[in-house]
């Protein structure tokens, strides 16, 4: 399996260094730290993101500013749909926000050979959640696809009310090569 590295020098006119790649294993407490200072993004534990950085590295990935974890997304392809690519969560740090991070870290994924055979995103959002609805409209946009909402986990049947219900999103289909997913930064 072909895990690619992608590096974008000097973002925004200064002399930083964004990369983005797979996460590895020794990352995951960066990823725990990176979520908890979110605010807003549900917590796993420590040893979950450390899972996610080893045993699900090839549909995760990390950006990193000079060194430092300042975006991170997870996914995997659900056994039964090898079609499709599940965003678990999308995070950038406010330090990094406005570089289109977060739409880069989901096209350095699908650009992966694991990701050959999908053609369709799914992920789960809240209805406050204007960022993330704002980052898969563009990234839909962005493939010409569409982009379908219905609900999925609700509040009061999936989260007994302490937790708001989560949509299930779905981009797509889109060509695995299609020159969108390798240019959608």
């Amino acid at each position: 399996m072909r895990l690619e590295t992608h590096v974008s020098p000097k973002p925004r006119n200064t002399n930083e260094t964004l990369e983005i790649r797979a996460p590895r294993g020794d990352e995951g407490s960066a990823v725990w730290q990176l979520i908890k200072n979110s605010g807003s993004l549900d917590e796993n534990s420590v040893y979950c993101n450390l899972l996610q950085c080893t045993h699900f590295a090839s549909t995760c990935a990390v950006a990193l500013l000079d060194g430092k974890v300042v975006g991170w997304v997870s996914g995997y392809i659900p056994p039964e749909e090898p079609d499709v690519l599940f965003i678990w969560q999308v995070c950038v740090s406010p330090a990094a926000r406005g570089r289109g991070i977060g739409k880069k870290l989901i096209r350095d994924v699908l650009a992966r050979d694991v990701c050959a055979d999908v053609q369709r995103i799914k992920s789960t959002i809240t209805d406050d959640n204007d960022a993330s609805w704002a980052l898969f409209s563009s990234v839909a946009a962005k493939f010409d696809a569409p982009l379908k909402r219905q609900e999925h986990f609700k509040s009061d049947v999936h989260f007994e009310g302490a937790h708001d219900t989560e949509h299930l999103v779905t981009i797509g289909p889109f060509e695995s090569d299609d020159d969108a997913l390798k240019s959608a930064a």
